[in-house]
């Protein structure tokens, strides 16, 4: 099998390398520092089409693939995982419910000025009491002629301070577990929907985190997605299946970063006379993380790839997902070691990719769950 990328594709991710380091790499100081999201990277980037590269050209898209989209994903983590998951946000989980299922209204009103990043989008799936659980939340939507009312607390929101909209996961029938979700579009500014408060993280502290909070919230009947009630549950496994893909090359741009900043450190780092990177102990460590750098990049393109093709990828996802993360830990552990103290202070930046990747193995779909997912999909 071939996993070597198309000229389109190296040309794409030279393309987004200069970007982010010319456009995205300044900005990352005071945005960590302020917690404040540069939003007018949402337009820059919708400009020119890294926004949302896999939709199509004629939307306002890059016109590529998931392959194209995990190699923006790759690039804009070397520079910053927290500005990369406001991006992230925005060309997956908040606009991928619309692309698929979406009505041609909803796509020109929502869909079409996110890809653009003329509107900054959020997805609403978790709760104060519920995360993994997805098809227990208490959220409730409830038709009263052309509306529905939307009562209920999100919790965990990237982009909830700042989006122009969100999509909210709601019971309509909360008889019929899972099956009696559906997707609604709430728009800012709507009678009834707040930002209750802004969330202080330990890391990505440059994406807007928050808690959303919906009280008698009345949403238009022509804003639920998929046009009928019930069926919200298959979007939202659609949605999450291609999320854990992306996830994939978030560990690896996250990986390689911390990789780069080792290799530069221990160059430059001298111990009993000599660089540190000269003793066999550091090489061995280096050697090891560029074999799993390197492992991690080809199975998430190799996924990324057969999802381009149509085929069902559950089980793939989630071992990305899964395999990934749990990685990344190891690979983030053994370059704070190689740093030593220094690692520990925060004027190198080591220590912000070490505390941004520590969330990954709990975000979309904690490892536990993806092993379960896993184990369902093996027939065990």
């Amino acid at each position: 099998m071939d996993f070597e990328l198309t000229e389109e594709n190296r040309i794409f991710r030279d393309a987004i390398r200069d970007f982010a380091e010319k456009e995205i790499a300044p900005l990352v100081d005071e945005a960590e520092e302020t917690g404040i999201f540069p939003k007018q990277l949402f337009r820059k980037m919708g400009e020119q089409g890294f926004l949302c590269p896999r939709y199509p050209i004629e939307l306002g898209g890059g016109g590529g693939d998931k392959v194209t989209e995990c190699i923006m994903v790759e690039e804009i983590n070397r520079v910053c995982p927290g500005i990369a998951a406001a991006l992230m946000a925005q060309s997956g989980l908040a606009t991928q419910p619309l692309y698929h299922f979406g009505s041609d209204e909803l796509k020109e009103k929502f869909l079409i000025p996110a890809i653009r990043g003329e509107k900054i989008g959020a997805f609403g799936l978790t709760e104060p009491d519920v995360g993994s659980d997805a098809a227990s939340i208490r959220t409730r939507a409830v038709r009263d002629e052309d509306h529905y009312v939307i009562n209920g607390t999100k919790m965990f929101i990237t982009n909830g301070p700042i989006c122009d909209y969100v999509v909210v996961a709601a019971y309509t029938d909360p008889t019929k577990r899972g099956e009696g979700i559906n997707l609604f579009v709430v728009e800012r500014g709507t009678p009834g929907f707040s930002v209750s408060r802004k969330l202080d993280k330990l890391g990505n502290r440059s994406a807007e985190t928050g808690e959303l909070v919906f009280e008698d919230c009345r949403v238009p009947a022509r804003n639920m997605i998929g046009g009928k009630e019930g069926g919200g549950f298959g979007q939202l496994a659609d949605t999450l299946v291609s999320g854990r893909i992306t996830y994939g090359a978030r560990c690896t741009g996250t990986a390689q970063a911390a990789y780069d900043l080792t290799v530069r450190y221990a160059k430059e780092r001298v111990q009993f006379g000599k660089p540190i990177v000269k003793f066999q102990n550091t090489r061995f460590k280096l050697a090891e993380i560029a074999t799993q750098v390197d492992v991690m990049r080809t199975y998430t393109y190799r996924v990324a790839h057969l999802y381009d093709q149509g085929k069902n990828v559950r089980k793939e996802a989630a071992m990305v997902k899964l395999f990934t993360a749990e990685i990344l830990q190891k690979i983030l552990g053994l370059c704070m070691q190689i740093h030593g103290g220094y690692g520990y202070m925060m004027e190198y930046p080591i220590q912000r990719f070490w505390r941004d990747g520590r969330l990954y193995t709990v975000t979309e779909g904690t490892s536990e769950i993806q092993r379960m997912i896993i184990a369902k999909e093996l027939g065990l």
